[in-house]
């Protein structure tokens, strides 16, 4: 990879195409979308239960920034109003929504399946693993956020605490917000590598995984980047699709997010392939 990265590239493309990936984008981006509320909801209600819940919403509002940038005052308003009337859902609801929230899971793993072709095809995935495995990240997802919340507490200080330097006053106005984001970073590469460790059929190696994750993280930043100026200046959606511009500015940048985190699955896939015979299937063929 490192002798001739121009061809690994054209290579992870090559595959990435022969996989179907935009295809398989748009189904994990379309159950997301589907999932995404119903999982926050449900995590913040059970969150709530040790933690005030305004703390939690202003946490998630930082991260959500991170993957749906310009639209996170609409679906933080929902996850509110969600959380405000939880209790008449009533056990029925709660199944729904385990039920909903497990929905973006259970479809990367079987894209994901597709991309790790040459695995499935040794060994697969017992079912009953296969129905944990989303229920276990939702939880990751939770302890995550409760950490998160916690520390963030303690850097909003940052904001009114100086600092003497041999004699010059400092002040760290500004700091949490550079310190909240590169925790976002960190958070966002772990879980990434995490999803590439468990999801693909058989055992990955930590640094394949981690390879992933940093190549999704960085595309990422630089995707959402170009969202962010994009929906902000050139896009003509809100003039379009009217009172739906919202459900479609969320549902392309899942798009995006989801195409980069196959691309990712796609690289390690590759870098498997590194040593393999010439000429074997390259993607998978239909």
């Amino acid at each position: 990879m490192l002798d001739n990265p121009w061809r690994f590239a054209r290579q992870v493309i090559s595959g990435f195409r022969a996989n179907q990936g935009l295809l398989l984008a748009g189904a994990v981006a379309y159950y997301t979308l589907l999932s995404m509320v119903p999982m926050l909801a449900l995590i913040l209600v059970l969150l709530s239960q040790i933690q005030e819940s305004r703390e939690l919403l202003d946490t998630l509002h930082d991260y959500l920034a991170l993957i749906a940038p310009g639209q996170v005052d609409a679906l933080i308003n929902q996850i509110s109003l969600f959380l405000e009337n939880w209790k008449v859902v009533g056990v029925v609801g709660l199944l729904i929504l385990l039920f909903f929230s497990s929905l973006a899971f259970t479809v990367l793993e079987n894209a994901m399946s597709v991309i790790f072709f040459h695995r499935v095809a040794i060994k697969r995935r017992h079912f009953l693993m296969s129905a944990i495995i989303p229920y276990f990240f939702i939880l990751l997802l939770a302890i995550g956020l409760l950490l998160v919340s916690a520390v963030s507490g303690s850097l909003h200080a940052l904001d009114t605490t100086t600092i003497t330097v041999m004699g010059q006053v400092w002040s760290l106005s500004g700091v949490e917000k550079t310190l909240v984001y590169l925790l976002g970073i960190i958070g966002e590469t772990l879980l990434l590598t995490s999803l590439y460790l468990v999801m693909p059929v058989g055992r990955l190696e930590l640094r394949h995984a981690l390879i992933g994750g940093i190549t999704a993280v960085v595309l990422w930043e630089i995707t959402r980047q170009f969202l962010v100026w994009y929906f902000s200046t050139l896009s003509l959606v809100n003039v379009v699709y009217g009172t739906f511009a919202t459900a479609v500015i969320i549902l392309v940048t899942l798009e995006a997010a989801a195409t980069i985190l196959l691309i990712g699955a796609q690289v390690i896939a590759e870098y498997e392939r590194i040593g393999t015979t010439p000429g074997a299937p390259h993607g998978l063929q239909t």
